[in-house]
């Protein structure tokens, strides 16, 4: 099985629509045990899917169904596919900063996440002084220097930052900074890391909330009952999900299909709801995670 880490840069707000509304929200959608934002797994695979099922190549168009598995139609059963994707989970989170205009927050839970689908995960001595500095003194690590920082406002003073010195860390982040575009390159040197706790308030506080009505016909009145209130996670926002390629079932059918989808999963694609809003717009890289035994072999 060849595996990766596909990494997502919002570059539109993201609406992943929730499971439940409450009141005039729209929400969107969060980890039952963490309240997290997150991509779910179902609307990565029906988009990629659905562009790559729309190729004018019936010949692909087939291969594609049996690389993702045929759908239950006619009464036959559907078929195992030759890929799987899991959900999209935060891991750097814009937040507005009186200080620093804006800076990118983590926490040891969203690294440790990501850990755990690195080859041979190289962050765990990293993740475990990060929890036990953010225990004691520490408020914040940060990736630049200053005598004190504004998370949205809050104020953090000097003596409770401490640099991000871990080599291996930041080498891990110029994996896939360096190539992407000047503002995200800029992520290692504008990036702050905080406790599981404090990264839940700030995200809370951080989600993009915007209301819309409804006018009446030719009147710009309100018409009755049409409020409502939307959620998305804010552009600038980086999420990743593992995903992996089975071996063929047909040797030879699905190559093409292979060879598109790692090609379709390094370009721009459209997620969520909203479309005809812009949101969703991403930027996608992805890396693979195999290890090099594996890949010699």
């Amino acid at each position: 099985m060849t595996r990766y880490v596909t990494y997502l840069h919002l570059l539109t707000p993201l609406h992943t629509g929730g499971s439940a509304q409450e009141g005039n929200l729209m929400g969107i959608a969060r980890e039952v045990h963490t309240e997290f934002p997150y991509l779910p797994s179902s609307s990565l695979r029906g988009k990629i899917r659905s562009v790559l099922e729309n190729a004018n190549d019936k010949d692909f168009q087939k291969a594609a169904g049996t690389f993702f598995g045929e759908r239950l139609k006619q009464g036959q059963q559907p078929t195992e596919g030759e890929v799987w994707f899991a959900d999209a989970t935060l891991l750097f989170f814009p937040i507005a900063s009186w200080s620093h205009h804006f800076v990118w927050i983590t926490c040891p839970l969203w690294l440790q996440r990501w850990n755990r689908w690195l080859p041979d995960p190289p962050l765990s001595d990293f993740i475990r002084g990060c929890r036990t500095k953010l225990s004691g003194e520490r408020h914040a690590l940060i990736g630049f220097d200053t005598n004190q920082l504004f998370l949205q406002g809050a104020k953090i003073d000097e003596d409770k930052l401490e640099p991000i010195q871990q080599k291996v860390f930041t080498d891990e982040l110029e994996k896939f900074t360096k190539d992407s575009d000047k503002f995200l390159s800029e992520l290692p040197t504008k990036l702050v890391i905080i406790a599981d706790e404090d990264c839940a308030a700030l995200v809370e506080t951080g989600l993009q909330r915007e209301v819309r009505v409804a006018l009446k016909p030719d009147e710009k009145t309100v018409a009755g009952g049409s409020f409502r209130s939307e959620e998305a996670m804010p552009s600038e926002t980086v999420l990743f999900f593992p995903w992996g390629i089975k071996p063929p079932k047909q040797e030879n059918k699905t190559v093409k299909v292979r060879e598109e989808i790692e090609r379709l999963l390094n370009d721009r694609l459209q997620f969520g709801g909203l479309e005809g809003l812009g949101r969703g717009w991403v930027q996608l890289k992805s890396i693979s995670t195999q290890p090099e035994a594996e890949e010699e072999s």
